[in-house]
């Protein structure tokens, strides 16, 4: 009985160490220019089998304790933040994930996507780019435990 449960377990192991390997989870966002932790995002399967994410709370901001997306445009406009989808249609592609968009809600603006789990899956490279992939910025952003 012991033998069956240890192969068991053994065999679940590869299992939760691929599942680290997925974006799905909660994230700390940690600002590119600052190094600090900006917000909670979770990103979640979408019912279209893409990944989308949320912002489940705002850590930083330069706009007070409750921001609103006061730059965007069209649903999202004067929206609360916290709460607000910023990443979706993403899409596995090999490694990563890609051919989705992403908001920035300091400036309204939306980028194509990238988001490639690094470092055993523990943190997350999320570059977002105009065009070319060369051309944008990318954030890391560390998994909550």
């Amino acid at each position: 009985m012991r033998t069956k449960l240890l192969a068991l377990l053994l065999l679940a192991l590869p299992l939760s160490a691929f599942a680290q390997n997925t974006p799905v989870g909660t994230w700390t966002t940690i600002d590119d220019k600052t190094q600090k932790p900006k917000s909670i995002v979770e990103i979640y399967e979408a019912k279209d089998g893409s990944l989308a994410g949320r912002v489940t709370k705002v850590l930083q901001s330069d706009r007070g304790p409750n921001p609103v997306c006061d730059k965007c445009s069209g649903d999202r406009k004067n929206k609360p933040v916290e709460g607000m989808v910023i990443l979706w249609g993403v899409r596995k592609n090999g490694g990563s994930w890609e051919d989705g968009k992403i908001l920035d809600p300091a400036t309204g603006k939306m980028y194509s996507v990238k988001v490639t789990p690094v470092d055993g899956g523990k943190k997350l490279d999320v570059r977002g780019f105009m065009g070319f992939s060369l051309l944008g910025r990318t954030q890391t952003w560390v998994r909550q435990q």
